[in-house]
């Protein structure tokens, strides 16, 4: 079985030059995320608030925590002080609480904005449709603390890569069409969080940037 350290050396020598590896952290203990960070692993991935809190003192400060999970309302104050970018901003309503909070504490946060392309009614986001009406209407882009850096999405959780691969073809162009809308002056608008251990091939033919890998690093969750 291989280590922590081989697996990440592994996906990293596999990744196209400007592709980042988000390391998915979600139940696996502190011990395991500090093997990684000796690796050079520096973006850990937590889908859970309370668990982004506990870890985040234990380790170094130089890691960049991504927020990748649904985020309740009521967490947005918790995780502030340590999260670097949220992955999983799926509506209005919670830019504008992530911008109160950022405030609140007088810090920058960076945020991609959740599509909900897959089939699967129980993953959340923004639909296509509402996400560029939301950007028409000039919502996206009054955030004084908040920068909007792309946008993540997750395809359906299939074995037909055809499909994903048009799932994610439809949130590669709905990034672009963004990226030449209302974010067409944007410097920080550059990043497309997409790809898991099973599909991650297919998200890098479609341009992401980020991939999102946990078990095919640190193997099945510890709790």
């Amino acid at each position: 079985m291989s280590s922590i350290k081989e697996n990440i050396e592994s996906f990293t020598a596999q990744l196209p030059e400007g592709v980042q590896l988000v390391a998915v952290s979600k139940f696996h203990p502190v011990e395991e995320l500090a093997e990684a960070y000796e690796a050079g692993q520096r973006l850990f991935g937590e889908n859970r608030a309370q668990e982004l809190v506990a870890k985040a003192p234990q380790l170094p400060a130089d890691i960049r925590w991504h927020f990748i999970g649904h985020l309740q309302k009521n967490k947005v104050r918790a995780i502030m002080p340590h999260v670097t970018v949220i992955e999983s901003v799926d509506s209005v309503e919670l830019l504008q609480l992530i911008e109160k909070e950022a405030a609140r504490i007088d810090r920058t946060v960076e945020v991609l904005l959740q599509l909900h392309v897959a089939q699967e009614e129980t993953k959340s986001g923004f639909s296509v449709d509402e996400v560029l009406q939301a950007a028409d209407d000039g919502l996206l882009t009054c955030f004084p603390h908040v920068r909007v850096c792309g946008v993540m999405a997750m395809a359906s959780l299939t074995d037909d890569m055809e499909q994903v691969a048009r799932e994610f073809d439809l949130v590669r162009r709905t990034y672009l069409t963004l990226k030449d809308g209302c974010f067409d002056e944007s410097e920080d608008f550059n990043h497309l969080s997409m790809g898991m251990s099973d599909d991650w091939q297919v998200a890098v033919k479609y341009g992401a940037t980020l991939v999102r890998i946990g078990t095919a690093i640190f193997g099945p969750r510890k709790y």
